[in-house]
């Protein structure tokens, strides 16, 4: 289920008890995409979450580390402005367009506003993920979207 957390007037980035949580089912798919990447071999380097407990936490469930970056969180306000979308978008396009060291794959762990902002795609269902390549030009190009029950099918 999706609400505005970052609007919350209670929440707070230190305290997981103030957010949205993990229920078991995304706790579980977590594990499964950590799982597929292992059985898979898809090698892993950088792996950037932002700030919210939600995203940090299914980095760990399925890579076992993250490191946050306060770039990938929401703008604090349920509904937002046509700047704070460019806002958002400027934050995040470089974390998306960014090579990785050769032979590994950056996995970013962040939320749909942001990604909405930076690319114009809503990613829904929650848990989608979309595999993208830097074009070495500022941008990327869009090679799939993945459930997380399909990384197992690869």
């Amino acid at each position: 289920r999706d609400y505005a957390d970052q609007a919350a007037p209670n929440m707070d980035l230190n305290d997981c008890e103030t957010q949205r949580k993990l229920n078991d089912v995304g706790i579980q798919q977590a594990q499964d995409i950590g799982a597929a990447f292992s059985e898979k071999e898809i090698p892993v380097g950088d792996v950037i979450t932002s700030e919210y407990c939600r995203a940090w936490q299914t980095a760990d469930l399925a890579f076992g580390r993250h490191e946050k970056n306060p770039q990938l969180n929401f703008l604090p306000f349920e509904e937002y402005t046509d700047a704070q979308v460019v806002e958002m978008q400027e934050n995040v396009m470089p974390l998306l367009t960014a090579a990785p060291e050769s032979g590994q794959n950056t996995v970013i762990v962040g939320h749909d506003d942001i990604f909405e902002a930076a690319t114009g795609i809503y990613p829904a269902p929650q848990g989608l993920a979309y595999v993208l390549t830097p074009d070495g030009a500022g941008g990327f190009d869009l090679v799939a979207n993945m459930l997380p029950e399909e990384w197992a099918d690869l």
